[in-house]
């Protein structure tokens, strides 16, 4: 069973023909411009910013292919990817389908965001990744400080307001980091692919069973605090969760749904970037999502939460606190298993403003980011919500 790892990448686009032997070789990480913008002829520039708490994070400004020596930037938007994956999911298809290169093409300033733990953001003033410590860290810290950090740099550089858009774990970080006033002022609108804020209606399989088996647990118990899907121990884990519990032949659709629209004969060139790792603690933080139903910060127990939030539990995220007159634009599948659409609805249902929606009945979590026809059901429809701000803004 060791194709099961393929499905554990949760928000990738990977099929059961992939093998083990492939998922573990080496990856071009040299840098995300050179890797993948600069051979589509695109402009592209790295930047580099610290965290609060001292991480080192990348973030690359692509632009469209220009015949002027000075680039003239449209209006900034930030990409934030999901989970066990990076900034380079935004341009693993042909420029002609891929998300960063569409919007560049359509005059917008592209800023694309990596999170701690990524090997495009694997930085700390003090720490080193073989430290357990550089690892303390869950999707909350990655909304209250990445994500914040990235979009005060991309204020401060492009001296605007931005577009954000996010997906799967993108969005949940996007909703909280959305109810500090000091993040929603700075932001112009916000699209959301796949949102997630609430995780109680998942009916994806494999998700199920790994919750059900206390994956997270197990990982804690064998001294591990990064979820590395490239390491030799986790893939002998995860393997054993299908082995005579539960059919994983279809690995993908156990994780996701069934996506209808991504390019399966691109899956070896995906996995020479994907999959990116993250912290168990963050693995945790998502279970405990699941398992209660919870919109809420980390949960440490009864007596460390007392020590850290001074109640008992841990405080709720209020969805409540993101501005009535933030415009929001959401995306979102009948197919997905992850957000699911009963989720989302009680999303909306908390939100005080009411986010422009398009529901595809086909489309699965996958396909929002790595359809090949995306551009045509998603994206134009994306583009015209962002318009439709830019008109009624400054620019």
């Amino acid at each position: 069973m060791k194709r099961l790892l393929v499905a554990v990448l949760t928000a990738l686009t990977i099929s059961s023909a992939v093998t083990q032997s492939h998922i573990l070789r080496g990856s071009p990480v040299n840098s995300l411009c050179a890797d993948l913008v600069h051979p589509a002829g695109y402009s592209c520039t790295e930047h580099t910013i610290q965290t609060k708490d001292g991480y080192i994070l990348a973030l690359q400004r692509v632009a469209s292919p220009t015949p002027n020596l000075t680039l003239q930037y449209g209006p900034p938007v930030l990409l934030q990817h999901g989970l066990f994956m990076a900034g380079d999911v935004w341009f693993l298809d042909s420029p002609k389908e891929s998300l960063g290169f569409v919007l560049a093409d359509h005059g917008f300033d592209v800023w694309v965001g990596n999170v701690r733990g990524t090997r495009y953001s694997y930085g700390h003033v003090t720490l080193s990744e073989t430290d357990k410590e550089f690892w303390d860290w869950s999707w909350q810290d990655l909304a209250m400080y990445d994500l914040a950090e990235m979009v005060q740099y991309i204020y401060s550089v492009a001296n605007s307001k931005i577009f954000l858009v996010g997906h799967s774990q993108g969005t949940i970080m996007s909703f909280a980091a959305l109810t500090q006033p000091r993040v929603a002022e700075m932001v112009e609108a916000a699209a959301l692919l796949c949102p997630i804020s609430y995780l109680d209606h998942v009916t994806a399989p494999l998700v199920e069973r790994m919750v059900f088996m206390h994956l997270d647990q197990m990982v804690v118990a064998l001294g591990m605090h990064q979820i590395n899907f490239r390491s030799d121990t986790l893939v002998k884990l995860v393997d054993s969760l299908c082995e005579g519990h539960m059919d994983c032949t279809d690995f993908l659709s156990s994780i996701t749904g069934k996506n209808c629209c991504f390019n399966a004969s691109r899956i070896e060139y995906y996995l020479d970037y994907e999959p990116h790792p993250s912290s168990v603690k963050n693995l945790r933080h998502l279970f405990q999502m699941i398992r209660k139903g919870s919109f809420a910060q980390y949960d440490y127990g009864f007596l460390k939460n007392i020590l850290t939030y001074g109640t008992s539990k841990p405080p709720e995220f209020e969805l409540g606190h993101i501005p009535a007159s933030l415009p929001m634009w959401m995306g979102y599948g009948g197919s997905d298993l992850l957000a699911d659409v009963i989720d989302v609805e009680r999303t909306l249902s908390e939100l005080p403003s009411r986010p422009e929606l398009l529901y595809l009945e086909n489309y699965g979590h996958i396909d929002f980011v790595l359809s090949t026809s995306a551009k045509e059901d998603v994206y134009k429809h994306m583009i015209q919500f962002f318009r439709a701000r830019k008109k009624s803004s400054s620019w």
